[in-house]
């Protein structure tokens, strides 16, 4: 599963130094009166509350990125060892035509959280560039959903699956 990025290291750096110099320019060098003492505090105070409902805001926008990467989870073999070379000699004969168009790109498989945090779906644009037959692809695998911004397509992989369909990497 792809890592989402934490609050940045220098976005605190500049929210501190942001905060030090409100609060060290709220002190005159000359003796104020209390009352305008107080008032300037205030504005600090609203100022500093301002700043931090800002950096939250931006905080929130960095879940909305989408992860280019699927990593599908490990699966126990039961014992048995994939061969670490073919009985070709290093040679394959590339698939027929009949067999190749149920290859699907594993590259257009991806994590879209406002879909699912933790169920991934080959999205439709890359597979439109990188495949180019969706029309053909199962209407039972096929998923529209509401991302915040527009309505995105993609297909369920363990439903691609099913219907014969698999992803490899080109």
């Amino acid at each position: 599963m792809a890592k989402t990025q934490g609050p940045k290291p220098h976005r605190k750096f500049i929210a501190l130094i942001v905060a030090a110099s409100i609060a060290i320019t709220g002190f005159s060098a000359a003796p104020a009166r209390a009352d305008e003492d107080v008032a300037k505090f205030i504005a600090g105070m609203a100022l500093l509350g301002i700043l931090g409902a800002a950096i939250n805001d931006a905080r929130k926008d960095d879940g909305r990125h989408v992860s280019r990467t699927y990593n599908p989870p490990n699966q126990h073999r039961h014992g048995h060892k994939p061969h670490a070379h073919n009985r070709h000699g290093g040679h394959v004969k590339p698939l027929p035509p009949r067999v190749r168009r149920y290859d699907l790109p594993a590259h257009c498989v991806r994590y879209f959280p406002r879909y699912s945090q933790n169920r991934p779906l080959a999205a439709k644009g890359c597979l439109d560039r990188n495949y180019g037959r969706t029309h053909r692809l199962p209407q039972a695998c096929k998923v529209t959903f509401w991302n915040g911004q527009r309505h995105r397509t993609g297909f369920k992989p363990r439903c691609l699956k099913r219907h014969g369909y698999r992803m490899v990497n080109w």
